[in-house]
């Protein structure tokens, strides 16, 4: 399958190996093409164009499927400069946060409580279906979450096309290998998971290292 990732830092190149070692043919888009002229080498791929770099609007052309893992702060402008008619009747997956780090750290959610960046996204591109996922902990359990107890621990997804949230589940189960997802509801439901970061990043000073993540106990 043809993936687009918006985005070229840890995240993105994280998401973006796994995709590639599955044999997906991935391109990582951005302003800059020639900051990822190492991940793309990484690969070794011998030209067959399984990991490759573009800009936003090349990404976003070249995905079925589409990731926004943009900085918060920038990714409306990011997915917009990807172009409404790229992005028409796909799947966008949300994993960005809106952190603002103007006051210094721990930071702050620029967007809150009666809003989300979710929601944003989804009003900018209302013929794009948006679906939250993977924005509540570390980049390496997104695509390897039994590094953190076995995997026995919770992604959480929203949106609001039923399908594309199936479809969704269905790239972070059998892709991504996660035993457990749960459907938190529409994507105003991104509201508590762009907060729920908030105290991930509380836990991550007290525990000394990200390598933990959240368990519904039911």
């Amino acid at each position: 399958m043809r993936i687009g990732i918006l985005g070229s830092g840890r995240v993105a190149q994280t998401i973006g190996n796994k995709l590639v070692e599955l044999g997906h043919e991935v391109m990582l888009g951005t302003r800059d093409t020639k900051k990822l002229s190492e991940w793309t080498r990484s690969h070794g791929d011998g030209g067959t164009g399984r990991a490759t770099a573009g800009s936003f609007s090349e990404t976003a052309a070249h995905g079925e499927i589409v990731f926004n893992c943009t900085a918060g702060a920038a990714s409306v402008a990011a997915v917009t400069a990807a172009g409404r008619s790229n992005l028409s009747g796909k799947i966008l997956i949300d994993v960005a946060n809106p952190l603002d780090f103007s006051n210094g750290t721990p930071p702050t959610l620029s967007i809150a409580n009666s809003d989300s960046l979710a929601e944003q996204l989804q009003r900018t591109f209302p013929e794009t279906h948006v679906v939250k996922a993977l924005n509540t902990m570390n980049a390496a359990l997104m695509t390897n979450p039994e590094s953190v107890a076995g995997g026995d621990h919770t992604a959480f997804i929203c949106g609001n096309d039923v399908d594309a949230k199936a479809r969704v589940t269905g790239i972070l189960t059998g892709w991504f290998g996660w035993k457990e997802v749960i459907d938190v509801g529409d994507i105003t439901a991104a509201r508590g998971l762009e907060m729920l970061l908030m105290l991930w990043v509380r836990l991550m000073g007290q525990f000394g290292s990200p390598m933990f993540n959240f368990k519904i106990a039911r």
